[in-house]
């Protein structure tokens, strides 16, 4: 059976995704393209699966490289499947998790620092007295979770 390939710009209507995303996700290895006779990018449908595996990737805020780690695990000339999904889900699931953990401590951090006035965790003698926390590192380290 042929199978028939789209347009960069019938990617780019389908998906959601400007044409220059497309050429960007291609030159980052994120997706491929194939070439026609007249040296126009044609593209294989399941390149519209993974656009939409980077679009979500990218909602939750996880890096190129780590989206690339992801597609690297897919079949590369087949849509990722429900359960290609459900393991890359699974992944990001506690890769949020532990960002929104950090988020958290973060929000209930804030009020403290400001409420004091100083904004200098490090040298602030009611949250980090001798600035005992920099031994551990540089850093917004209770911020980072670390209270000792």
């Amino acid at each position: 059976m042929l199978q028939s390939f789209l347009t960069v710009g019938a990617v780019a209507r389908r998906s959601g995704v400007a044409v220059s995303t497309l050429h960007f996700y291609e030159a980052r290895g994120l997706i491929r393209s194939h070439r026609s006779a007249g040296n126009q990018r044609r593209y294989s449908r399941d390149v519209l699966r993974r656009v939409a595996v980077i679009r979500v990737a990218q909602d939750l805020g996880l890096s190129l490289a780590r989206i690339a780690e992801a597609l690297a695990t897919l079949p590369p000339d087949a849509a990722p499947g429900p359960d290609d999904w459900a393991r890359l889900s699974a992944q990001w699931a506690a890769e949020l998790d532990a960002r929104i953990a950090a988020l958290q401590r973060l929000r209930d951090g804030l009020t403290l620092c400001i409420g004091c006035g100083c904004l200098t965790t490090g040298q602030c003698p009611m949250r980090n007295g001798g600035d005992r926390l920099g031994r551990n590192g540089s850093g917004p380290r209770i911020l980072l979770g670390e209270t000792s």
